[in-house]
């Protein structure tokens, strides 16, 4: 029997780049840390071992994860001009995906201001509540401006 679910053609998904599937790593290992408060160490070697751990970049994973912990005070100062609240009132998820987009934006510029603020998105879409993307990407947009005055401006001007 021919059911219009079979029939219809199947959407293809692109598969995860490396650095995607190191951000994701990166968020479970974070919301660990935000909810137990355990030790990085501890946190990375639990990363490590992971089904699937092997397909991250595991360097980027360890920049993002050892990076939000050890830079979280000051990341968090930088969301704090830009959320509604104090950042430890954020949803764990939410939290983790704004030190992440933020880490990105202030140290990994190889990585494009649009490409960081999209990828935090797309990981507050994969785990996060449901309009937490929209609230991520308000705030990392309005972050990037702080982080990358030069990079954002041009983006803007370039759209005049």
């Amino acid at each position: 029997m021919n059911t219009p679910e079979s029939s219809a053609p199947k959407k293809r998904v692109a598969p995860k780049s490396a650095r995607r599937r190191s951000r994701e790593v990166a968020l479970q290992g974070l919301y660990e840390w935000l909810i137990a408060g355990s030790d990085a160490g501890v946190i990375e070697a639990h990363m490590r071992e992971q089904d699937g751990f092997d397909k991250c970049d595991a360097v980027h994973f360890d920049a993002l994860l050892h990076g939000c912990i050890r830079d979280a005070a000051t990341l968090d100062a930088v969301l704090s001009k830009h959320v509604d609240r104090p950042t430890n009132e954020l949803s764990p998820i939410e939290h983790g995906v704004l030190l992440i987009g933020a880490y990105e934006l202030k140290n990994c510029v190889d990585v494009p201001y649009k490409v960081a603020i999209n990828e935090a998105v797309e990981l507050a879409k994969s785990f996060g509540g449901t309009d937490g993307h929209k609230y991520v990407n308000g705030v990392l947009d309005k972050a990037a401006a702080e982080l990358r005055p030069a990079e954002v401006g041009a983006a803007r001007s370039a759209r005049r």
